[in-house]
């Protein structure tokens, strides 16, 4: 409040400055913001570009907004932090897609469920954005049953079982499975998807080729600590996602700043 009594009301331009190498993310939801505010903003960039390198002054100018410098100064962290946590997703998710692509490998590179609370729609829009999966978008978009379901039932089958009754036949489940002998029993007992988690690569590969040879259209994810470095090492013909917390937990944020230009 008092910061905006010191600006005042004039009307003025700011520029909206990219200071770091990555993809753009997030304009859609800073629009929002700059609405919700009272200003307009004209974007020379667009949600999937990539800054490969800013000018000599280490900025980039993407965009400027224009209105009441007060309402600007209202929305410029808002806007910049959306921006700048969305672009760091896109980022990471854009460089995880790209080495799939390099390798020839024929799955998905997929976020999980490790998303911020209130703010999971922006962060799975930045991981499309940079190339990679969703996984899904919500609850309801698929059944997971993870260890605490099956220990809280008894067993897997119980479980997929129980699941199946209230989901029905659109509805796909899921289940974390530890070793080839759950992910067989999990498959048996109606799972579509079977996620190995924490495997070893090597361990994977052989379990997920042993899963395929026996339910030839079950879906195998790999999961649980897989990182950039690790990530190719599990790529295999009978695995056809790899799911990857880091994606939307512990990336890092590019660098935006938003300038009021002087008269």
């Amino acid at each position: 409040m008092l910061g905006g009594f010191v600006v005042g009301n004039d009307d003025k331009v700011a520029k909206v400055l990219a200071k770091s190498p990555g993809v753009i993310a997030g304009i859609a939801f800073a629009n929002e913001v700059f609405v919700q505010t009272g200003v307009r903003a004209e974007w020379f960039r667009k949600d999937g570009d990539v800054v490969t390198e800013v000018e000599a002054d280490g900025k980039l100018c993407i965009g400027n907004v224009y209105g009441p410098v007060r309402r600007l100064l209202l929305a410029e962290r808002t806007a910049l932090n959306i921006m700048s946590r969305a672009s760091g997703i896109a980022t990471m998710s854009r460089s995880v897609s790209s080495t799939a692509k390099e390798a020839n490998w024929h799955g998905e590179v997929a976020a999980t469920r490790k998303t911020t609370p209130g703010f999971s729609l922006v962060e799975k829009y930045a991981v499309v954005v940079g190339g990679a999966s969703t996984h899904r978008m919500d609850l309801s978009h698929m059944v997971m049953l993870k260890d605490n379901h099956v220990w809280s039932v008894g067993n897997i089958t119980a479980a997929v079982t129980r699941a199946r009754s209230v989901a029905g036949f659109s509805s796909k489940i899921e289940v974390e499975c530890r070793m080839l002998s759950e992910a067989i029993e999990a498959a048996e007992a109606g799972a579509e998807v079977i996620m190995l988690d924490n495997y070893t690569p090597e361990a994977l590969k052989a379990d997920a080729q042993q899963l395929k040879a026996k339910f030839p259209h079950l879906i195998v994810e790999a999961s649980g600590g897989i990182t950039e470095d690790t990530l190719s090492s599990f790529f295999s013909p009978y695995v056809d996602v790899v799911s990857m917390g880091k994606l939307t937990q512990g990336y890092s944020c590019l660098d935006f700043s938003m300038k009021i230009q002087q008269d």
